[in-house]
This record gives structure tokens, C-alpha cells and sequence, in this order.
């Protein structure tokens, strides 16, 4: 959660400043984030194709746990310090 709050802290002192110096934002935020996804996106594709090239097989297990974490910012396991999950009664 802190990482969230520190990104949208970071975009608003720079929006302050854009809005100080008078410049208008780069790109509109909608084509902005559509480009951002696409940079998450294209990195997958690296471990990707040195797998294929490797002919390793891509299995969903190997995308959730290398390619999901990265393009959501979610872990797909529980933090080293957490603890286990109680068992449902």
C-alpha cells in the first residue's frame, strides 16, 4: 500500500509543477496509461521468448509466477514475513 501512496504523491508534485510552469501534461492520461500497459506488456515478452528459445514450455503456472507479478505489482505467493494461513474451520 505505501508504494501506492508514494506513486500518487510523486504524480501530484509533478502535476503541482506542470500546473506552476504552465505546461500541459505530456500525453492525455488514458493514451498515457494505454502506454504504460504496453511497456509492462513488452517486458513479459523477454522471459517469454528466452524460454521458447530454451523450448521450455509456457505453462499458466510459469506466466502467474513470472509474468502476473510483474505486469500487476501483486505477488503470487505471500510475503516471507506473513504469516501462514489459518486452516478454515
Amino acid at each position: 500500500m505505501k508504494i501506492y501512496l508514494v506513486s500518487i504523491a510523486a504524480g501530484v508534485l509533478i502535476g503541482l509543477l506542470y500546473g506552476l510552469l504552465g505546461v500541459r501534461s505530456p500525453a492525455p492520461p488514458l493514451v498515457a496509461l494505454a502506454g504504460l500497459l504496453g511497456i509492462l506488456l513488452g517486458e513479459q515478452l523477454v522471459p517469454v521468448g528466452r524460454r521458447l528459445l530454451r523450448r521450455e514450455p509456457l505453462t499458466a503456472a510459469w506466466i502467474s509466477e513470472e509474468c502476473v507479478p510483474k505486469v500487476t505489482g501483486v505477488s503470487s505467493s505471500p510475503p516471507a514475513d506473513s504469516p501462514p494461513p489459518s486452516p478454515n474451520p
